[in-house]
């Protein structure tokens, strides 16, 4: 359910990300976060993310999305503030 707190987030992110365990480390770290969304590899080689949840646990996860786990090299994350869409669940897509 949708709350007043509820922020989202769509970021792409560049570098060495597919291949690397980087979707499968987002989940991970979004669950800590308590957030809802998804995120999938893009056919030009990046990550793409969408996150809804509490403005502060977008934020911490915003910060590792920069890092990604320890295979990756993230080059650049392109961020986006939009509006959240209501997901109650995370998921891979493909």
């Amino acid at each position: 359910m949708k709350s007043p707190d509820t922020a989202a987030l769509h970021a792409r992110v560049q570098g060495r990300v597919q291949g690397v365990g980087f979707r499968y480390s987002a989940l991970r770290e979004a669950e800590r976060y308590d957030l809802s969304g998804w995120v999938k590899n893009t056919a030009d080689g990046e990550v793409e993310v969408w996150v809804e949840g509490h403005p502060d646990n977008i934020a911490q996860f915003a910060v590792w999305l920069r890092q990604g786990p320890r295979s990756a090299h993230v080059m650049r994350v392109i961020k986006e503030k939009v509006g959240p869409r209501g997901y109650t669940e995370l998921r891979v897509e493909y």
